[in-house]
């Protein structure tokens, strides 16, 4: 594994973060919830797998490209073999 860089929800993502991720990175951000109370957003993780990158938020969302290519969104607490 390759650790990448990290960089908190609802800013521009880092040079480092491909393209192919990006809008679903951004889907995400425009979905969580505000927050009123002024707490911090919560943070990306980009990392790559078999150079595939992975970026995972600290709510257990992840935006990763599969092996066929494809750009996934899901919760770590899915079940992936399912």
């Amino acid at each position: 594994m390759q650790l990448g860089t990290r960089w908190t929800s609802g800013e521009e993502p880092p040079a480092a973060v491909p393209d192919v991720l990006r809008a679903q990175i951004r889907a995400v951000d425009r979905a969580l919830p505000g927050d009123d109370l002024g707490q911090p957003r919560p943070r990306w993780t980009l990392t790559f797998l078999e150079r595939r990158p992975i970026a995972e938020l600290e709510t257990g969302v992840i935006v990763e490209v599969d092996a066929t290519g494809a750009v996934t969104v899901r919760h770590d607490d899915e079940d992936e073999f399912a």
